[in-house]
């Protein structure tokens, strides 16, 4: 994991890391990651690496959020679905190449940290509600694209049902720690698996329809 300081080595290590479309790596450049990790942690937010958000929760690495982004194909007028906002810098980077974000938080402070990194960077098209993610949010469905930033073995019924023919989603599928990264794409009724994004490390989905409350 390479070392960094500023915002165009990240974009470095990222296409490194294989991403190569430009309307991606673009919005990399223009939304600032040091806005979106916590104040103490701000010099270390261009090295490609997680950072802690609190409440055993984790950033994902930078260009492993790129890679879940490129994969969504978004062209800039996609209604989009995230699942676990944390500080609200993968919702950024997906408010500005879809055409609206609505992104689910477990955590009522963290929702609201998201909501004001958001807005202080003049991020319109983007809303970050409490709730569980894995419920979705049925009211503002079909979506075009769901990203799912948190771990279970399969895809949440309801975020399938949520999901428009056509439409593309991101989610790491595993126990939690050691996953695969895998794209899926709907049909006219089923979700078919398209290909493994990545392999990766990340923390449990928890909700109604995936790993129970703790």
């Amino acid at each position: 994991m390479s070392v960094v300081s500023k915002p165009e080595d990240l974009v470095r290590a990222v296409e490194a890391a294989g991403v190569r479309d430009p309307c991606v790596l673009d919005v990399l450049r223009e939304v600032p990651r040091s806005g979106f990790v916590p104040p103490d942690l701000a010099g270390q937010a261009y090295e490609d690496k997680p950072l802690p958000i609190g409440r055993s929760q984790v950033t994902t690495q930078p260009s492993l959020v790129a890679r879940m982004v490129e994969a969504l194909g978004l062209e800039g007028s996609e209604r989009v679905l995230e699942v676990g906002a944390g500080y609200g810098w993968q919702t950024a980077l997906l408010a500005g190449l879809s055409g609206f974000v609505w992104a689910v938080e477990r955590f009522a402070d963290v929702a609201e940290a998201a909501s004001a990194n958001l807005a202080r960077f003049g991020v319109a098209n983007a809303e970050v509600v409490e709730g569980d993610g894995t419920e979705g949010l049925p009211e503002h469905a079909p979506y075009d694209a769901i990203l799912v930033a948190a771990a279970f073995p399969s895809v949440p019924r309801p975020l399938e049902e949520q999901l428009a023919a056509g439409g593309r989603l991101v989610q790491p599928l595993g126990p939690g720690g050691s996953e695969e990264v895998v794209l899926f794409e709907k049909g006219s009724r089923d979700l078919a698996r398209v290909r493994v994004v990545a392999g990766a490390s990340f923390v449990k989905l928890r909700g109604a329809h995936a790993f129970p409350e703790e």
